[in-house]
């Protein structure tokens, strides 16, 4: 109890900072999305169009659902293939497990977007993947693989954020007791079941902590998508982005982040029903 005292103490001051300047943006952006235009006697004028007009467009909602669905595929396989890196870090690495954490982590340094562009090279169709199949006797021409399309993208942000979503699985992992290894091999249990019954449960909180680090940004992504995704990977960031950048039309793109934000919030509150956040953060 005096342990949360102080760190509550500790993160009180930064985090209403961090609220203040979360809170009015986004109030501001809220009560943008009700302005009829963005410059001029419009600027001044309030209107429900925007709303209706979101509402009634299909292709709007369609292209949310399918960012969504990206996000998940992506969230889903990151957590798949992090979770036996971090696995191995912490029960099969023994004393080299920092440096390997770093090595990991080192990659993150280099420019994100130069990560990105290094993928459109390699999946290009004379990128490393061609070459491959090139190799193997597969000719495929000039066409690319899988570039400029869904799974262009969903290979690229995997890539991305396996190392993030290391960390808080390799932090759960760290805090579970060898103690309560031993004793359910000694209540006979062999690696597959100590696994299934300790270790997973134990270390799901830093699973689904990992998960969320990953889908709530992603859902909001536009570089990506338009650098290895083309016309058939373009995500709602995009549409959002386009608004604010090319259309200059500020209350819609105000109204699409809203909307955005609302539909990410539901696997939070989902989560926030069964797992508590302290659990989430290792308190």
């Amino acid at each position: 109890m005096e342990h949360r005292s102080r760190i509550l103490t500790l993160v009180s001051l930064p985090a209403l900072f961090m609220l203040v300047l979360f809170l009015f943006p986004l109030g501001y952006m809220a009560l943008y999305s009700f302005r009829a235009g963005t410059f001029g006697e419009a600027r001044d004028m309030f209107t429900l169009e925007h709303y209706q007009a979101f509402v009634s467009n299909l292709s709007y909602q369609r292209l949310l659902w399918r960012s969504l669905v990206i996000s998940f595929w992506v969230s889903l396989y990151t957590v798949v293939f992090a979770y036996p890196i971090a696995y191995y870090l912490v029960f099969g690495a023994g004393s080299k497990k920092l440096f390997l954490l770093t090595l990991i982590i080192v990659p993150a340094w280099v420019s994100y977007l130069l990560r990105v562009l290094a993928w459109k090279v390699i999946l290009g169709s004379t990128g490393l993947l061609a070459s491959f199949f090139t190799w193997i006797g597969l000719e495929l021409g000039e066409s690319s693989i899988l570039l400029y399309s869904p799974e262009a993208v969903i290979i690229t942000l995997v890539y991305v954020w396996i190392p993030f979503v290391a960390l808080p699985i390799f932090a759960a992992l760290e805090r579970i007791d060898p103690s309560l290894l031993e004793a359910a091999y000694d209540l006979g249990c062999n690696k597959i079941q100590a696994f299934l019954r300790v270790t997973l449960p134990l270390s799901l909180p830093g699973l689904i902590a990992g998960f969320l680090f990953v889908f709530i940004p992603t859902v909001g992504e536009y570089v990506t998508p338009a650098l290895v995704g083309g016309p058939d990977g373009i995500m709602f960031g995009n549409l959002i982005q386009d608004q604010f950048a090319r259309g200059i039309n500020w209350p819609v793109g105000s109204l699409m982040s809203l909307a955005m934000l609302v539909v990410v919030l539901v696997p939070l509150v989902i989560f926030g029903r069964f797992i508590k956040l302290s659990d989430l953060a290792g308190i």
